[in-house]
């Protein structure tokens, strides 16, 4: 017997606006926990303890590498049905790591060896806090937002990611005034708390709420892990958008770990007015991710590969201000840094919202692959680019210094690099974001589209 008419249609209404700022919420405290770990004790590891630079970012490679599960733990949630399990417990997970990463963090000086020992585990927990929680949170986004939101709900989510790093940083550097090691610890279980708290009323009774958009049958059971996978490598749209994700990613990363050295080598900034010029860059971020929510959602409804427009040409104006940077690199003062910066900040937001609203459109074009698993696939690709490109810019910085005896030539030659590496994931963009997959959904009909 079918199942009565109404009900069916109700269901495909998906998620309110409200649903998806409850998400959002869930992205903002993933940002939180992740930034004590990465920024406040990276800055305590190195300033005050005095260690090498290369220890902190070794733990925060090495959380990223952890993320390589995302696939598994995708598709766990797709067997169980219950994707709020799986983010309420990668949260609990990443908050466990933050407060072990502090521990040990506070043991360095007394106990190196040990210390380093719970480090390792900690980011481990912390990667995979990450990758639980994130792949569920964006499964869950993906499977219950209608098509023609999915630029807007893209935006909404990832502006209130970077909102929360950034109050979370606002406060919790306020409430480290004057600093102290058990002040550091204290605030560190204080934030944990709170965030998982926050993601618990969040998903409370949210995912009842999540329609479906698969034009494959709704509620067939998801395959095996390996199944799942080699349905994904074989679909061709699946393939090149993982592909485009680690390329464009890398891009997107190199710049992470260079941006205030180049500024603080080249323009004699001092930190404070380099922590500001990281603003400036973020704020355009902020403003390109609201300018594609908005745009992007007045065009998807009509083009399913509306989005691919934004995509590339996010990646284009991020190539752009990099090849400007180049440019300052070899002039200095009085080049407009601050334009300059803001402008690469507008073309990484442009790109980073598109490509996730496409990424959730592809998320539901299996035959019979759910979201988590291929939103994991995607996720552990992109977080490999993220550990890969910060250490890649890093080292390309330090090697062409020594090789070229020039720091401005040093730098120009990286920012080059990652200008050419935009202008190639545009490319890539042009097949692996078309519309026919976003518009048919099915995999064998994609193949036969781009064969």
């Amino acid at each position: 017997m079918h199942a009565p008419l109404a009900p069916a249609v109700a269901d495909r209404q998906g998620f309110g606006w409200l649903a998806i700022v409850r998400i959002g919420l869930v992205q903002a405290a993933i940002g939180a926990l992740v930034m004590l770990a990465t920024t406040v004790l990276n800055r305590v590891m190195v300033v005050e303890l005095k260690l090498l630079a290369a220890i902190p970012a070794g733990l925060v490679a090495w959380h990223y590498a952890v993320q390589l599960g995302r696939p598994l733990w995708g598709h766990a949630s797709d067997k169980g049905n219950n994707r709020t399990l799986w983010i309420i417990g990668g949260l609990a997970v990443l908050a466990a790591g933050v407060l072990l990463a502090t521990q040990a963090t506070l043991m360095l000086e007394a106990s190196f060896g040990a210390a380093m020992a719970l480090a390792v585990f900690a980011y481990a927990l912390i990667g995979a806090g990450v990758g639980a929680g994130g792949t569920s949170a964006l499964a869950l986004l993906a499977s219950g937002v209608a098509p023609e939101r999915r630029a807007a709900a893209a935006a909404v989510t990832w502006t209130m990611m970077v909102a929360g790093i950034v109050a979370s940083a606002i406060t919790v550097g306020q409430l480290l005034k004057p600093f102290s090691f058990d002040r550091l610890l204290v605030v560190a279980a204080g934030l944990a708390l709170v965030m998982v708290a926050l993601t618990v009323l969040a998903t409370w009774r949210l995912e009842r709420q999540a329609g479906s958009f698969r034009d494959s049958a709704e509620h067939a059971p998801a395959p095996d892990f390996r199944a799942a996978l080699s349905e994904i490598w074989h679909e061709t749209a699946a393939r090149r958008f993982t592909v485009f994700i680690f390329v464009s990613m890398i891009a997107f990363s190199m710049q992470d770990l260079i941006l205030e050295p180049f500024a603080g080598l080249i323009f004699g900034l001092t930190p404070g007015e380099s922590t500001q010029l990281g603003g400036q860059h973020q704020g355009g971020i902020l403003l390109g991710m609201i300018v594609t929510g908005v745009g992007g959602s007045a065009f998807t409804g009509k083009r399913p590969d509306a989005l691919r427009v934004w995509v590339i040409g996010g990646c284009l104006l991020s190539a752009m201000g990099l090849a400007a940077l180049g440019l300052a690199a070899v002039n200095g003062p009085p080049w407009p840094l601050g334009v300059n910066v803001f402008v690469l900040g507008l073309g990484n937001g442009v790109f980073a919202v598109a490509a996730i609203g496409a990424m959730m459109g592809l998320a539901g074009a299996g035959e019979t692959t759910r979201e988590g698993v291929r939103m994991g696939v995607w996720g552990a690709s992109q977080a490999i680019a993220f550990g890969l490109g910060g250490l890649l810019g890093a080292v390309g910085v330090d090697f062409a210094r020594g090789a070229l005896g020039h720091d401005g030539a040093a730098f120009q030659l990286v920012f080059a690099i990652e200008a050419a590496a935009f202008v190639l994931a545009a490319a890539l963009a042009v097949k692996a974001t078309g519309g026919a997959a976003l518009r048919r959904g099915l995999a064998t009909r994609e193949r036969e589209q781009f064969a």
